[in-house]
């Protein structure tokens, strides 16, 4: 049995600058993306508009969508009122373009966002930002939990993201919250099957997943998946070329902006013992990150 994936447009807003493999096992996958460019100018947008159907299942539960299904124009309103104020949150754009992200291109459906689990917009949730699963070619299965950081040096998202993983998982209090960490993840996603429009079946099969047991035909390992949204600094003079140059230039720049922390990331995998799970990077760079994140959120809420 299989949860389907949601079939977006949003992978359209994009152009991939590649996939690459990280380690020499093969294991760790970073996925770096660009904006479409339009008149020398990332197209915003663009992403805007391919990220409003989305933002439905990310931010409402199976149940809400279900009992407004006929509904669209309410639909929209009640997922922009789970979004918490642009101005104050620096978390809520990354964590919609991971789960956009982990769903249209890794194809690993959503079991649980962090965002559905907001009682208030005024409510932050600790924990994963949410939780995927993937099946594997060899028929095992990865229980995908989610990261984001939007900050403007990606060395600094990246040493984020990664020492919040290590703390996630960590055997002490995430962050001394004891409604934290793996073991209380698993038990939200419990709490929540009984609450959402789930088949039998589809329930059965998720809790084969987030607690494996002797009689499944399948084994269940714990990944993460990462967004990271770090800001490119564009020359004023290359503003001014050819748009086939610029889209050029700057592709190329950010290629080797993000090559170049490859042996970084390595490092802090083995720095904080990580070297056990499986990682999906998804890496988008932004001009002048904090304002276009606000003015993208913005745009949604409005």
């Amino acid at each position: 049995m299989e949860l389907s994936i949601q079939d977006y447009a949003f992978l359209d807003a994009f152009d991939n600058l590649g996939s690459f493999t990280i380690d020499e096992h093969g294991k760790n996958k970073l996925n770096l993306f660009v904006l479409n460019i339009n008149a020398n100018e990332f197209n915003l947008k663009r992403l805007e508009e391919l990220l409003i159907d989305p933002m439905i299942d990310y931010s409402l539960s199976r149940s809400v969508r279900e009992q407004y299904k006929n509904k669209p124009a309410t639909l929209t309103k009640k997922a922009k009122e789970k979004f918490i104020d642009y101005v104050n949150n620096k978390g809520e754009l990354g964590e919609l373009l991971l789960y956009c992200f982990l769903e249209t291109h890794l194809k690993a459906p959503k079991i649980l966002s962090k965002l559905e689990l907001k009682t208030s917009t005024s409510l932050n949730v600790n924990g994963a930002d949410g939780v995927h699963f993937l099946k594997l070619e060899n028929g095992n299965y990865q229980l995908i939990f989610g990261e984001s950081k939007t900050i403007a040096s990606l060395t600094d998202a990246l040493t984020d993201a990664l020492k919040s993983i290590d703390e996630f998982k960590g055997e002490v209090n995430y962050k001394g919250n004891k409604k934290s960490g793996l073991p209380y993840e698993k038990s939200l996603i419990s709490d929540h099957l009984g609450k959402e429009t789930f088949t039998k079946e589809e329930k059965d099969f998720i809790s084969k997943i987030v607690y494996p047991k002797k009689e499944n035909d399948f084994e269940v390992d714990d990944a993460f998946g990462i967004f990271i949204g770090y800001e490119i600094t564009i020359d004023e003079k290359d503003k001014k070329l050819q748009n086939e140059d610029f889209r050029k230039k700057v592709q190329k720049q950010i290629k080797e902006e993000v090559t170049n922390k490859f042996a970084h990331i390595r490092k802090k995998i083995d720095e904080f013992q990580l070297y056990g799970h499986n990682f999906y990077l998804y890496i988008l760079p932004l001009t002048e990150l904090d304002k276009n994140r606000k003015a993208i959120i913005r745009g949604l809420q409005s």
